[in-house]
């Protein structure tokens, strides 16, 4: 999932490291104390419509606000029933897919929810194509049917890897006389089954949410109510967390503040630190015509990037270089870019690009998402790159939403983007990254990575697929259509009167807030 900017290496995303954790995050108050708990967080809400966003900070709200047929209990990479009764395979070709509608289920409007609401909801997601929208998660989808309570996923292939998607913000359910077939719903209501209610919606500004006393589902506690506030930029989130605007915050505090953090529990902070693994990379713009058309190009930027200044210079060691499409803690991680690139290397760049018969210096914009964080990692990417003599960079600086437009629209030669996974299993690296029509709109297509996407997706026992996951590592090295930078730590900060803070993320996309409590 695009993510708007998480390092334990494990095999899973969920598993939870606490620094500090005691009785504070366990026990809860018998004293009844009813404001809300306010959230902050920079991730933005790109629209409250699932079928216009495929980003960290819609998907959040998604999971609260709306249901899937499944979902992840935290700690756990299996998903379960969520809107569903039960879901299963039909057969052993792992091609058709199966799902009984739990039959007690309303949307928040009042109206109860059936088999067709989710056939339409999927099939309005796919029709819809949204430029920054979920489409590109399932290429295999081929038909979805309803009949009474039963929706039968129909797809092109064997895809193993389909429940766990149907797990995801994607997969959100929504009401098919509310909702327009054709266009993403315009205003700021919802009409969700989700564990809470959308009561308030400012754009970039708050969110105010409240438990929904009819929901029914895989959550069996109900939250508390919830304010989430948006910041534009980690600075103001710090800012916000000093002067007590907050009691938790999660993605992205500025690393300075991380690394000053020190024995955080001597004044009233509890630091969570969740097992991640969101990704960064270095996305080309290789449609025909573009500079980064040309594979000696991306090759020789390649060639030249310098992963530890990069992670010692703009994230002050909150992040470790990464070398690899797949993270550490995967299926099929490799090494594949550092094997190709061992060391930065402008004579190596240089070979490249002279044997292309590429003229120097090579002109190209580098877009990125307004933030000082991003901005000093743009800076210090112009600046290796110019270094060489070989390149000359115009940096490029966007708000959110419109940074998103602008990239899937063509306007940036390169541009670095953060991946969160949306369930923990490699497909969600290689599929949606560098498949056919992925999300990240680079017009990067090869019938080679395509087949061994496809080929991973057949083996329900997921270590089988490692060495298609390797050869596929191998197959990004070769063509650069991206970089990958880093890889990070995911910090959860909450004060010493809210409980339940450990629980709020692990790693998938999933945004608990109905586990946070007061003390």
């Amino acid at each position: 999932m695009r993510s708007t900017v998480r390092l334990r290496i494990l095999i899973t995303c969920g598993v939870l490291v606490a620094a500090g954790i005691g009785g504070w995050q366990l026990l809860p108050s018998d004293e009844v104390r009813t404001d809300p708990i306010t959230v902050g967080t920079t991730d933005e809400v790109t629209s409250l419509d699932p079928a216009g966003a495929y980003d960290a900070g819609s998907w959040a709200i998604y999971s609260n606000i709306y249901q899937s047929l499944l979902t992840f209990k935290p700690g756990f990479t299996t998903p379960v029933p969520d809107a569903a009764e039960s879901c299963r395979f039909i057969g052993s070709k792992l091609s058709s897919y199966e799902c009984t509608l739990r039959d007690d289920l309303t949307f928040s409007n009042g109206r109860k929810i059936t088999g067709e609401d989710v056939r339409y909801s999927f099939e309005r997601m796919l029709a819809i194509k949204a430029d920054v929208g979920p489409a590109p998660l399932f290429p295999t989808l081929k038909k979805v049917s309803a009949a009474g309570r039963k929706v039968t996923f129909q797809l092109s292939g064997r895809d193993a890897t389909f429940p766990l998607k149907l797990a995801t913000g994607a997969g959100s359910i929504v009401d098919h006389t509310t909702y327009p077939a054709k266009s993403l719903r315009d205003g700021t209501t919802v009409d969700g089954s989700g564990p809470y209610v959308l009561k308030e919606y400012e754009p970039g500004v708050r969110a105010r949410l409240e438990p929904n006393p009819h929901y029914k589902g895989a959550v069996s506690k109900a939250g508390r109510p919830v304010v989430v506030k948006y910041f534009k930029e980690s600075e103001e989130l710090a800012a916000a967390w000093k002067n007590k605007q907050v009691d938790v915050t999660h993605r992205q505090m500025p690393p300075d503040f991380l690394n000053a953090l020190g024995d955080a529990s001597k004044d009233g902070t509890r630091v969570t630190e969740a097992a991640s693994a969101e990704i960064r990379n270095l996305n080309f713009n290789t449609r025909p015509g573009r500079v980064m058309s040309s594979v000696a190009v991306r090759r020789a930027v390649a060639a030249v990037i310098d992963r530890p200044a990069i992670v010692t210079g703009a994230y002050k060691g909150t992040v470790e270089p990464l070398y690899s499409l797949i993270p550490q803690g995967f299926v099929g991680h490799s090494t594949a870019f550092y094997d190709a690139y061992p060391e930065p290397s402008a004579a190596k760049a240089k070979q490249l690009l002279r044997a292309a018969g590429v003229d120097t210096p090579v002109k190209f914009t580098l877009g990125h998402r307004k933030d000082a964080t991003y901005a000093a990692e743009a800076a210090e990417i112009k600046k290796q790159l110019e270094e060489t003599g070989l390149f000359e960079v115009t940096v490029t600086s966007v708000e959110w939403q419109n940074f998103q437009k602008d990239y899937a629209a063509g306007k940036f030669d390169a541009y670095p983007i953060g991946w969160f996974p949306d369930f923990a299993d490699s497909d969600n690296f290689t599929a949606p990254l560098v498949g056919t029509g992925n999300a990240l709109h680079n017009g990067y297509s090869s019938g080679r990575v395509d087949s061994l996407i496809a080929s991973t997706q057949q083996f329900s026992d997921r270590g089988r697929a490692a060495g298609d996951f390797e050869s596929i590592q191998d197959e990004v090295a070769k063509d650069v259509p991206l970089v990958p930078l880093w890889q990070k730590k995911d910090y959860v900060l909450s004060t010493e009167a809210v409980a339940g803070s450990q629980y709020l993320t692990d790693g998938t996309g999933i945004w608990r807030l109905w586990e946070l409590s007061w003390i």
